[in-house]
């Protein structure tokens, strides 16, 4: 039988000397005693995948708004996805792959309905604004119930992880760093495949010195970039990548805002218009309607304000949660 201290005592002998060792933690938000079997990055992995939130990722926007087909990718197979990448690059720098699957589980648990469109309309409207990197810490410190207290009671390990894996701030740990330009590499190059599939785009509009250098096809590209990453970290106490890639990697980036992400023929006027809407009426609704919100919800109000709780409802929504909700709401039940 392997229990956790023995998993505690293996990762001071095979991992990295710049690993983060679960043993190490800097702790939990309140104390709790520990598994017998798992260590603390395990353990909040599980309740990552184990919660509500996470379930709720299968039903929302990636890119492409109300996709006709089964293979486009959503906020939960891009979650995969990253943790994939992300755990192939720790494993190769003989970081703690428990920790960086714990991150990469739970970087994009506070994503709104209808991906980066939803969560700019919801940032428009919230007087406090809105940033999904810090929903994300929200959901598992707040509004998940995985403990005997408020939220899922993660490692701080976790918790930086997640609200720095956007933006300026760099995470504390390596495994951290990691899943940030993991995100990056799976989304860039899963959303090339999804525009080629949707024929947005053709192969032949993919720049030309970024095919050259990065490759061809999808899994040549991510091979590319990750391999680069992990030559480049390889005994150092930071995680990047050659410059040369990086700069191929943020060309193609560029160019899927320009062509796809901002396409009109992904994303038409009249649709966004309607999705900015909905965010809108919702919002409006529930701080005029408080009594219409679920009783945990309500239970907040005292404590958070309205305004906080009607935004972690919407945010917390999937697409088509969304689209009921409305269409019960403000659609005459005669209309279609």
């Amino acid at each position: 039988m392997i229990l956790r201290e023995d998993l505690e005592k293996r990762e001071y002998e095979i991992l990295s000397p710049f690993a983060a060792k679960a043993a190490e933690t800097k702790g939990r938000q309140y104390e709790e005693e520990k598994c017998e079997v798992r260590t603390d990055y395990q353990r909040d992995r599980d309740r990552i995948v184990h919660s509500k939130s996470f379930r709720r990722l299968m039903h929302k926007t990636q890119v492409f708004l109300a996709p006709e087909g089964d293979h486009f990718r959503t906020r939960l197979t891009h979650t995969l996805e990253v943790s994939q990448i992300a755990r192939t690059i720790a494993r190769a720098l003989a970081l703690n792959e428990d920790l960086t699957e714990a991150v990469a589980m739970g970087h994009d648990l506070g994503h709104t309905p209808f991906g980066h469109n939803g969560e700019s309309f919801l940032n428009e409207k919230h007087p406090g604004g809105f940033r999904h990197n810090e929903q994300s810490l929200r959901v598992v410190e707040v509004l998940e119930q995985g403990g005997k207290g408020r939220g899922m009671n993660l490692t701080f390990e976790v918790r930086d992880g997640i609200l720095n894996h956007t933006g300026e701030a760099t995470p504390i740990t390596l495994e951290g760093q990691i899943v940030k330009i993991s995100d990056r590499i799976a989304y860039i190059n899963h959303d090339i495949d999804d525009a080629l599939r949707s024929r947005v785009i053709k192969a032949d509009d993919l720049p030309k010195d970024c095919v050259e250098i990065l490759g061809r096809d999808h899994r040549t590209r991510i091979n590319t970039l990750v391999t680069d990453l992990i030559r480049n970290s390889d005994g150092r106490d930071r995680i990047i990548m050659s410059d040369e890639c990086r700069f191929y990697m943020d060309k193609l980036r560029t160019f899927m805002f320009e062509n796809v992400y901002h396409s009109k023929v992904v994303k038409k006027d009249e649709e966004l218009d309607k999705v900015k809407n909905m965010i809108f009426s919702l919002y409006d609704y529930y701080v005029k309607n408080p009594k219409e919100l679920p009783a945990e919800s309500r239970d907040m109000i005292g404590e958070f304000g309205i305004n906080e709780v009607v935004k972690d409802h919407i945010a917390g929504m999937t697409d088509r949660y969304a689209l009921n909700v409305y269409r019960d709401l403000f659609i005459p039940k005669g209309w279609k």
